[in-house]
């Protein structure tokens, strides 16, 4: 029989998704793609590191927010029945607490950063705290998720610049409507029971036209690192990787037009390689100019 200390260590584990790393993923790429364009290539090691840290931390902070506020209509989602605080393994307050402290982790890990970058910390704090709620009465809560895991955008460039410059609001807005495009079809997943539980998901609000709605944000996205790849003079070498996020956009949305429940759930995840490419493309365009 497993020990009672073990056995909460790893209920705070699926808290904080330790067993999904996707979520952390979905949050990395968008602030390597700032980093590397901020710097010009390779970032300095502590910069890369701090962030990269953050993102983990501030991820399973958002995780444990997210199963607080959800508390109540996790336990009518079957995919959701188990999670640590809707099935009693923690309280409701363990979970604040236990998204405090990484909170708190995070902040301190900025703190060899500029004074700009601190305060845009704190920004992107309220955005995820704030978002679970979103669900509650906002149609595209989507949108506020964005922000939330784009925020590593503007602060990337504010660590490394001290400035925001125009390419970085670009590449900002463009992963808005990437976590609309993946989170949409994550949401079609839950559709039937979210309509059940009176809640509000951009999947819902898309009704029938949810496939031509993320084919929509891909596209914005797509046509946004064009415009920042300009702007950045990346070389010709960035359109390998473009290509390769253009193929992953085609791919999620042939699975997305099934409307199947499992379809759904395998193209919001493999949204991983859409970011990853887009990064090597980045990365590409950057390194042999």
């Amino acid at each position: 029989m497993r020990h009672p200390a073990i056995a909460r260590l790893v209920a705070y584990g699926y808290l904080i998704r330790l067993d999904k790393p996707i979520g952390t993923l979905l949050l990395l790429w968008p602030t390597w793609w700032a980093l590397w364009l901020a710097s010009g290539g390779f970032p300095e090691w502590n910069i890369l590191i701090i962030f990269t840290v953050g993102t983990f931390l501030m991820r399973s902070a958002g995780c444990a927010v997210n199963d607080y506020a959800d508390r109540d209509f996790d336990r009518h989602v079957q995919r959701t029945q188990g999670r640590p605080v809707t099935s009693g393994r923690i309280s409701g307050k363990e979970a604040l607490g236990v998204a405090s402290v990484l909170a708190l982790m995070a902040f301190l890990l900025i703190q060899p950063l500029n004074a700009f970058t601190k305060a845009l910390s704190v920004f992107a704090l309220v955005v995820a705290i704030v978002y679970p709620f979103t669900k509650r009465f906002f149609a595209i809560p989507q949108a506020i998720l964005g922000i939330a895991f784009g925020f590593g955008i503007p602060m990337a460039y504010a660590a490394v610049l001290d400035f925001i410059p125009p390419e970085a609001w670009i590449l900002f807005v463009g992963n808005i409507f990437w976590a609309i495009a993946y989170d949409t079809a994550y949401a079609m997943v839950d559709r039937d029971d979210d309509i059940r539980l009176g809640l509000k998901t951009s999947a819902i609000t898309f009704g029938s036209f949810d496939v031509l709605a993320i084919g929509v944000c891909y596209g914005v996205l797509l046509l946004s690192q064009i415009w920042v790849a300009q702007l950045a003079h990346l070389s010709a070498y960035f359109w390998l990787g473009w290509l390769g996020a253009l193929a992953c956009a085609i791919y999620h949305l042939k699975l997305v037009l099934t409307r199947g429940r499992a379809e759904c759930f395998k193209a919001f995840r493999h949204n991983n390689w859409l970011g990853g490419f887009l990064f090597f493309g980045i990365v590409l365009g950057l390194a042999l100019n």
